[in-house]
């Protein structure tokens, strides 16, 4: 695959809703197959595949528990089956549960460190070891590593984790042609966000960048469409895409 050439096949994971989702239907948009990595949400992976379809693409729903090695190398061989190879490897699947330092359940702890680090570097092994010359591994972290916002110290840190994972991995693939690169959202309007949040935290959130509003799930796909094709010379990079909220 060329840098400029947006054909190809990529795989999402955590692409049956949220940022996930809007990235698979970006990558589709662009003229990629896409395989579209979901853990639970079975029909919601289906509606992305048949709107990819209706729009002319191809797609397929490929079920995955990223913490688990022997599903995730599967999904890849499934996606390489279907479509001949790799080019694009997005690590979106992630949680988010919120607690104070002192309060937080160590089992919730476990829980965001299998998904969000065990299962971003899993994925990011097998996507080492596949994706083609010209290609690239996208990882999702937050914004909230340098916001450094009370509640979410689990899964900052568990972000922190992927973009050291990001940086050093760049490195490790000296003389592949793949780059690899980390987006860091600010507060984006997903399920995953606006989960147990009242209106007024909203609001704050909303407001709190300097263009005032939330992101939006495309902003952030328009970025990782820019980073799988023409943003090649980009390599080894966390982008915060926040509106300027850090």
């Amino acid at each position: 695959m060329s840098h400029q050439d947006l054909t190809g096949v990529a795989l999402v994971t955590g692409g049956s809703r949220g940022i996930g989702r809007a990235i698979a239907l970006r990558l589709a948009a662009d003229g990629r197959a896409v395989a579209v990595g979901y853990a639970s949400n079975g029909g919601q992976a289906n509606e992305v595949v048949e709107e990819v379809a209706t729009n002319g693409g191809r797609a397929l729903a490929v079920q995955l528990d990223v913490g688990d090695a022997a599903d995730v190398a599967a999904a890849f061989d499934r996606a390489e089956a279907e479509f001949g190879g790799l080019d694009v490897v997005v690590n979106a699947a992630g949680i988010m549960p919120l607690s104070p330092v002192a309060e937080l359940d160590l089992e919730e702890l476990d829980r965001i460190y299998r998904t969000n680090i065990r299962g971003t570097f899993i994925v990011s092994q097998q996507a080492a070891r596949r994706v083609r010359a010209g290609g690239a591994i996208i990882n999702l972290s937050s914004s909230v590593t340098r916001l450094a916002i009370p509640s979410y110290a689990a899964y900052a840190a568990s972000k922190g984790a992927v973009e050291a994972l990001t940086l050093i991995l760049a490195r490790e693939l000296r003389g592949r042609d793949v780059t690899v690169n980390a987006i860091a959202p600010g507060p984006t309007a997903t399920d995953l966000f606006f989960d147990g949040k009242d209106e007024e935290t909203i609001e704050r959130a909303a407001k709190f960048a300097p263009l005032e509003r939330l992101g939006e799930p495309a902003d952030i796909a328009q970025l990782a469409a820019f980073l799988a094709g023409p943003g090649h010379w980009l390599n080894g990079q966390v982008i915060h895409a926040n509106g300027g909220a850090a």
